[in-house]
């Protein structure tokens, strides 16, 4: 992979006070030194799990006449890669399934991460129609994934009770890249990222800590995709990112924070010192090469 320095449409959330959706995507795509359009689905005041909080919508038909005019104007050759994580419903996930067609039928090069954001372990947050619009519309177009656990089980309809279940539904899933960023560590009281491909699986693993703040996935979606951007290997650029996100988190606990102070950890964006473990995992397809 070529490294590419074009700019990066983020499309998601934007909270008022905060480091979750596109202010923690933006953010680090920026200090990475990478040029970014932000895209607003909805605007609140703060996480929603902060305590009541309104919610400023846009209407489907402005929403997506704003996104085709962006697609559509003079600069859309200076696009590499486009970034959606929360929508607000399924006309959205129209608009952004258009954008993001005009612009791989310009230039099929262009990068498209969907982080479909959807649910935990608690269940869909969202409702199923938004889901379903995700994995419809928005999956079947994105180079990169970087679903949940429970988000990879209910995107395929498949359980997911170990690591070799998630290395199925990945590559059932779609896209070329799928990283599955709550999958089953080996080491004891750990956590870890799955990465997928037609040829490999690679663990990325860490220490849990407790009671972290919002935003660990939109940060990781965005370091993925700069890493990537910056022709890192997969392996590679999972490690590095995993590793950014725990150093960050750590310091928010750390700290007593309720929220990820990204501000103060830009160091840790491009040099972490932050160590994760990585592992390969069997493949179906070397599974297959050795019969």
């Amino acid at each position: 992979m070529t490294a590419r320095t074009g700019a990066v449409i983020a499309i998601s959330s934007h909270v008022m006070r905060g480091a979750v959706g596109n202010r923690a995507i933006v953010f680090a795509l920026e200090t990475l030194g990478l040029a970014t359009w932000s895209v607003p689905t909805i605007v609140l005041p703060y996480h929603p799990g902060h305590g009541a909080s309104t919610r400023l919508t846009f209407d489907d038909a402005g929403f997506a006449r704003a996104l085709a005019e962006l697609g559509s104007s003079r600069w859309r050759g200076e696009i590499s890669a486009v970034i959606s994580g929360y929508i607000a419903g399924p006309r959205q996930a129209e608009a952004i399934a258009a954008l993001v067609e005009g612009l791989k039928a310009d230039n099929p090069g262009i990068t498209y991460l969907c982080d479909p954001v959807s649910g935990d372990e608690k269940g869909l947050y969202v409702p199923e129609k938004t889901a379903a619009a995700i994995r419809d519309r928005l999956l079947p177009l994105a180079d990169i994934a970087t679903p949940n656990r429970f988000e990879l089980s209910w995107l395929t309809g498949r359980p997911i009770d170990d690591n070799s279940a998630a290395v199925d539904a990945a590559l059932a899933l779609g896209p070329r890249e799928v990283v599955v960023t709550s999958a089953h560590a080996f080491i004891r009281d750990g956590v870890a990222a799955l990465y997928v491909d037609e040829r490999q699986a690679v663990l990325a693993e860490h220490g849990r800590l407790e009671n972290p703040p919002n935003g660990l996935g939109d940060l990781f979606s965005a370091l993925y995709l700069a890493a990537r951007l910056a022709a890192l290997s997969p392996a590679e650029a999972l490690e590095k990112s995993t590793a950014s996100v725990y150093e960050v988190l750590a310091r928010a606990i750390r700290e007593g924070a309720d929220e990820l102070q990204l501000e103060r950890n830009t160091s840790g964006f491009t040099a972490p010192f932050a160590k994760v473990g990585l592992r390969q995992l069997m493949h179906p397809a070397r599974h297959r090469r050795r019969k």
